[in-house]
């Protein structure tokens, strides 16, 4: 029997679906004495440091926690679920940690861009049982802003480097904490939990703390979801995001069986963009919670989910937040949520006063499940200008000239799917989007979506030059050294595929072993280790 420590914060739905999918029970704690009882104890922590505090200590889950550990019994940390171990985090300097261990948690102050997200690997500093099976060559998924610094260097099981070498796990007795996700780790991470939850007291050898670690570049499956003219619920693809052809929706597959094959194809990440017209409220509308449900119980990389996450009133008068739709989203079993048009309407209100409101579903949902959680979804298109004082907006020179043979040009934001288009730029509205809390930006291209030609160098650069945050790759992939180009000649720290990998055009396996080629460092897929 596993005991986890579910505080109400984030997708802890994966946790439980890796830990059940090695055959252990897991039972929730409802109350302080769960915490006391507990013969093992998972503590997920997902979100802000300052919100978990609070909550935890107004379910009066502290004092049973310090005696748990300081008593020294099995524990498993995740993320949050270390930072809580220490002292104080700066971010959230006026709440105390559980203070187990001297040291405070700190945010990232290096010239990558923050959050840390992606594959990376450890170096481990000392043997450990938890690390059997296992090669010292892995990558394990990490999603975070700060990191812990311990006075005891005693604790330090594994270290990784991004920008700087920081503290990825810990271990001292029965007390485990690790700053990457295992259930969130493939094969990898499942081999860790297992080992934690078989309590071996085998000890692995490890190789020396010397080797730097590096962040992988992600490959991401998009399933674009919606209903079929037949009321099913489908993935389909758009050429200019027109997902008709012949009059019908085109049907590239079901959502669970699609992401399950591309997960075993070796996607580092799975995306799923809900764009059906909601009819009333979207968790009663659609089965999109069903899918995610199902999806996490065999897919052990991060999910994310974007479509209707904003405020509703539904046909009985009653209002839903934001916070609401997302939650739902997060405790099926996603990581990350996706917003598209709503930001473009978030930023434009954002602009008129210079202000922030703390109400926009971009603010409300990162200041509790930390910007991390929060991935924008940018749809723009070109628009071509004789010079730049043509236009108010953020424009680029481009070598790629307009039809009167413009030589610059801005990327007009556009909503509705991409059939209306907005006073505002794809520049101004990323740079916006990470003012007000957001983690990343998914960018797309509305004029090489479903053209196969490549993706839209000059626009990533652009919007890569502008925020600090990481940005995805999408739109125009057509081959494996289309993945390579956007990498060796953009910073973006991922790329995303849809149609290309729904049909089978260019496997996930082959985009990978195309860029190990070209000595891109990336994550093997599972068939490839």
């Amino acid at each position: 029997m596993i005991t986890l420590l579910d505080y109400g914060a984030g997708n802890v739905r994966s946790v439980i679906n890796a830990i059940e999918r090695l055959g252990e029970t897991v039972k929730i704690v409802s109350d302080k004495n769960d915490i006391i009882k507990a013969e093992k104890l998972v503590f997920p922590g997902v979100g802000s440091f300052g919100s978990m505090m609070r909550i935890l200590r107004a379910k009066k889950y502290v004092e049973p926690l310090r005696d748990y550990l300081l008593a020294d019994r099995p524990f498993l940390g995740i993320c949050l679920g270390l930072h809580a171990l220490f002292t104080k985090s700066e971010e959230a300097p006026d709440e105390l940690g559980l203070n187990i261990f001297p040291g405070v948690v700190k945010r990232f102050d290096i010239d990558l861009a923050v959050p840390h997200i992606g594959w990376n690997g450890v170096n481990r500093c000392k043997p450990s049982g938890l690390f059997n099976g296992l090669r010292n060559d892995e990558k394990f998924y990490f999603v975070h802003s700060y990191y812990i610094a311990p006075e005891d260097e005693d604790l330090v099981l594994t270290t990784t480097d991004y920008g700087i070498r920081f503290v990825s796990s810990i271990r001292k007795g029965n007390i485990i904490a690790t700053q990457f996700h295992p259930e969130k780790s493939s094969d990898a991470g499942l081999t860790l939990l297992h080992n934690f939850v078989a309590g071996t007291e085998e000890t692995d050898i490890p190789l020396p703390a010397e080797g730097k670690t590096h962040l992988a570049k992600r490959i991401i499956a998009c399933l674009d979801v919606r209903t079929d003219d037949q009321g099913d619920l489908v993935v389909t693809k758009g050429d200019q995001y027109d997902v008709r052809e012949k009059g019908n929706v085109r049907n590239l597959g079901k959502p669970v069986e699609l992401a399950r094959r591309y997960y075993k194809e070796g996607a580092d990440e799975i995306t799923f963009l809900n764009i059906t017209g909601f009819r009333d409220f979207p968790l009663k509308d659609m089965p999109m919670i069903e899918v995610l449900k199902l999806t996490s119980q065999n897919v052990f990389v991060p999910l994310t989910i974007g479509g209707g996450i904003r405020d509703y009133t539904d046909k009985d008068g009653r209002r839903y937040t934001p916070l609401e739709v997302a939650d739902a989203y997060f405790r099926s079993g996603a990581d990350k949520i996706s917003i598209g048009s709503d930001a473009v309407l978030i930023v434009e209100e954002y602009l008129k006063t210079g202000q922030k409101t703390g109400q926009s579903s971009i603010e409300l949902i990162s200041a509790v499940y930390g910007n991390q959680a929060v991935v924008i979804s940018v749809d723009p298109r070109r628009v071509y200008v004789t010079s730049p004082d043509a236009t108010e907006h953020q424009v680029i020179k481009t070598a790629l000239p307009g039809p009167q043979g413009e030589t610059w040009c801005w990327y007009q934001c556009t909503v509705k799917g991409g059939r209306e288009g907005r006073d505002l730029d794809a520049i101004t509205l990323a740079r916006s989007c990470e003012e007000l809390g957001a983690g990343e930006i998914l960018l797309n291209c509305i004029d090489r979506d479903g053209t196969n030609s490549g993706f839209d160098m000059e626009l990533i650069n652009a919007v890569k030059a502008a925020v600090t945050i990481p940005v995805i790759a999408s739109s125009g992939a057509g081959n494996a050294a289309h993945f390579y180009d956007v990498f060796n000649n953009t910073q973006a720290e991922s790329a995303l595929a849809a149609g290309i990998f729904h049909r089978r055009e260019v496997p996930i396996a082959e985009v990978k072993s195309y860029l190990m080629e070209q000595n891109v460092e990336i994550r093997p897929s599972l068939k490839m280790a």
